[in-house]
């Protein structure tokens, strides 16, 4: 597959944020982007609109749906070169305070939702010889943020089963790769939750609001999702893509290095510092 032929892209998550950034991108180059999102038209509605995007329903949380999108896909296109894996959300509050329903619920779309979506196009790139899956990351899937422990652990969780599944997929031409965004402008501080119990009551509430507070200063100061969707098409014109592709402030980057390189008790120290807690 040559870069200069269209190829046929599935986007999760492509309805705000670093998916749509790379719908919009991508679907200006001329390739065939599907985007998903749980409020789209049925997958056999959707047609392609002003931006060349072609919307199609599908809740990562639902195996079933994750099947007839790719299948509608596959059906429509007669392959599927890229999947990009961008659906995500987040949680933040502590530990204790988290639920385990809300913990599942986090990974349900943060870790799971991937895994399904990696699972029902696996057997098609096979079949090719050929695929590319990007599964995003983030900074926070190599360093535990505080308060926001159950997001960290979700990345952390797709980064362990994307380093596994590149080695598995390899053999058959499938391409596998993590991009490690830091802080994105996107809708993710709008749509962050909090956990129920984080309130006055709660001893970690003051402790919690200080750093998520932190959080969203860096987000809404943070880098373009422009620069995903850029960074997406160097990997694509890749035939041997890295494993790993940080990108945002340069500041994060080497937070996430210098975690390698200092003392577990001065990185988390400066962690504490940082997020005033």
């Amino acid at each position: 597959m040559t870069t200069t032929t269209p190829q046929i892209i599935l986007i999760t998550g492509a309805s705000s944020g670093i998916g749509a950034a790379c719908a919009r991108h991508l679907a200006s180059l001329g390739h065939r982007v599907y985007g998903t999102s749980r409020r789209a038209p049925e997958p056999g509605d959707a047609e392609p609109n002003g931006d060349g995007i072609a919307m199609i329903r599908m809740d990562v949380t639902d195996e079933a749906s994750v099947q007839r999108g790719v299948a509608h896909v596959v059906e429509r296109e007669g392959r599927l070169d890229v999947l990009l894996n961008g659906a995500g959300d987040g949680i933040a509050g502590a530990v204790e305070d988290t639920t385990m329903d809300e913990a599942r619920a986090q990974l349900d779309t943060n870790f799971f939702g991937a895994l399904a979506t990696c699972r029902a196009v696996l057997p098609v790139m096979r079949a090719q010889g050929d695929g590319l899956i990007v599964n995003v990351s983030s900074i926070g899937g190599g360093i535990g943020l505080p308060f926001q422990a159950l997001y960290s652990a979700s990345k952390f969780a797709l980064e362990g089963m994307t380093e596994a599944l590149r080695i598995e997929a390899r053999p058959y031409g499938v391409r596998v790769v993590l991009v490690e965004p830091g802080d994105m402008r996107t809708g993710f501080t709008e749509n962050r939750r909090l956990t129920a119990a984080n309130t006055e009551g709660s001893p970690y509430y003051a402790a919690c609001q200080r750093a998520v507070e932190v959080m969203a200063h860096d987000e809404m100061n943070g880098a373009s999702p422009e620069l995903v969707a850029r960074l997406m098409v160097r990997i694509m014109a890749s035939r041997s893509p890295r494993l790993r592709y940080m990108v945002g402030p340069i500041m994060e980057q080497v937070a996430w290095h210098l975690k390698h390189l200092l003392p577990g008790r001065v990185f988390e120290a400066g962690v504490r510092l940082y997020y005033k807690v």
